[in-house]
């Protein structure tokens, strides 16, 4: 291809949002065997795009203040990479499509179902790539069990409970402190955080979905909760060495010298510098540093979701804040055996013997500590490959995959709001009309 944006040594990306997830797919791209060059980001944060740009070697005249900056100019490379907040999603998909584009969406696609099918109608007659960031369909995790699956191990599946545990502290920080606490600023808990799960058991059962139902509240991280002589942030509060959700002890140790999984990361998102001082100037007066029981979340802490596929299999799936920070759980229960996994681990018992078999997924992949399970690389790995090699029936969450699992969490959302079972229409013809 004689494409002018193109280098001598293969495909080009920008990343629009240089946070967590944009480094992680940047970084991803530089690590692949035939590497993609990074060529320019879009940033809001001085610091922030300062490290991108100094991290990726980007030329300082294409690191730009916001996406709209960037998307304003010529195209400047073969693929973008959009891991903005979740409002902005619909409007810069749409905006890099009609640039030409490739575009690699986190996710969640959008924060409604219109603004999500309006993606699907702006790539698909811009004629480019996409694919929206699930990364849980491209660990060797799931490429193992959707194997073992396949080969009949544990016969049809007829039952699975899946469970997320979100990890009291990640949600503390992101859902109850950061920016996905309100769904009016954001979006509902199931979207923001377990889109990823719901696309992942569809993909798991593949059959149509018939109905749903779910059940969830906003239990612990309430004002009524609050402890007794417990102040609005915690630099000032009586009871803070008490309190598991203290922000002193957490985001501090992330400036330690041996900071947990995150936290350090965790740090630098709360004060925007990774330094003592930053950290203790953001305690006194940034949104971080304030009490868990007083600040002004609305978003869930806890739901489960209750699925009916075709032939009668059901699924159980539940998300908690209250919980360890750990790798997902998974059960399948199938005519012929039983799988108990973890991410990692995929234990299969077989009916006929008695006997229960082992499968360790980092033998044969990335560790499930790494980005999400290996999951990060595989995923821009695969939408890479479509590119060079015209395959897109390889990536499994382009845009009509996506949308399909996204209109089932926003089913999720109807349900639970309105307490009744709801039967899923595959057609989303309508949809916009709503």
């Amino acid at each position: 291809m004689n494409d002018p944006m193109r280098t001598t040594d293969g495909l080009t990306m920008a990343v629009a949002g240089a946070g967590a997830r944009g480094f992680a797919y940047a970084e991803a791209a530089t690590l692949l065997q035939e590497p993609v060059q990074i060529v320019a980001v879009a940033e809001n944060r001085p610091a922030q795009r300062k490290r991108f740009v100094e991290e990726f070697g980007v030329d300082p005249s294409r690191a730009f203040a916001d996406w709209e900056e960037l998307a304003a100019q010529p195209r400047l490379a073969d693929i973008v990479v959009i891991s903005l907040l979740d409002d902005q999603h619909v409007d810069a998909a749409i905006a890099f499509a009609e640039r030409g584009y490739d575009i690699l969406l986190e996710k969640p696609m959008a924060t409604n179902e219109a603004d999500c099918i309006r993606i699907v109608e702006a790539v698909e007659a811009a004629g480019v790539r996409f694919a929206v960031a699930h990364v849980l369909r491209y660990t060797p995790f799931t490429l193992a069990l959707q194997d073992i699956l396949r080969e009949g191990a544990i016969g049809e599946i007829v039952n699975i409970d899946h469970l997320e545990p979100i990890g009291h502290w990640h949600f503390a920080h992101s859902f109850v402190r950061g920016n996905w606490r309100r769904e009016d600023e954001s979006s509902s808990l199931l979207l923001a955080k377990s889109c990823h799960d719901i696309d992942w058991l569809c993909a798991i059962v593949g059959k149509p979905l018939e109905r749903i139902s779910s059940f969830g509240s906003l239990t612990h991280f309430r004002r009524e909760n609050r402890p007794a002589g417990a102040s609005d942030r915690c630099v000032t509060c009586a009871v803070e060495p008490d309190c598991p959700f203290s922000a002193l002890r957490f985001y501090r140790r992330g400036v330690s010298d041996s900071p947990g999984p995150g936290e350090d990361y965790m740090a630098r998102v709360m004060a925007g510098d990774l330094t003592p001082e930053a950290v203790d100037r953001a305690l006194e007066v940034g949104p971080y540093g304030r009490c868990v029981y007083a600040s002004d979340n609305d978003v869930v802490d806890h739901q489960v979701v209750t699925m009916q596929f075709e032939g009668d299999v059901l699924v159980s799936f539940t998300l908690t804040a209250l919980s360890e920070g750990t790798h997902r759980k998974t059960r399948i229960f199938g005519t012929k055996g039983q799988i108990t996994a973890d991410g990692q681990f995929i234990h299969i018992f077989d009916f006929m013997t008695g006997q229960t078999r082992t499968v360790d997924t980092d033998a044969v992949g990335h560790a499930a500590a790494d980005g999400h399970g290996g999951g990060d690389i595989g995923l821009v790995r695969a939408f890479v490959e479509s590119i060079r090699g015209g395959a897109s029936a390889e990536l499994a969450t382009g845009a009509r995959e996506s949308l399909a699992s996204h209109r089932v969490v926003f089913a999720a959302e109807r349900a639970r709001h309105s307490g009744t079972v709801v039967h899923f229409d595959h057609d989303w013809s309508g949809a916009l009309a709503r």
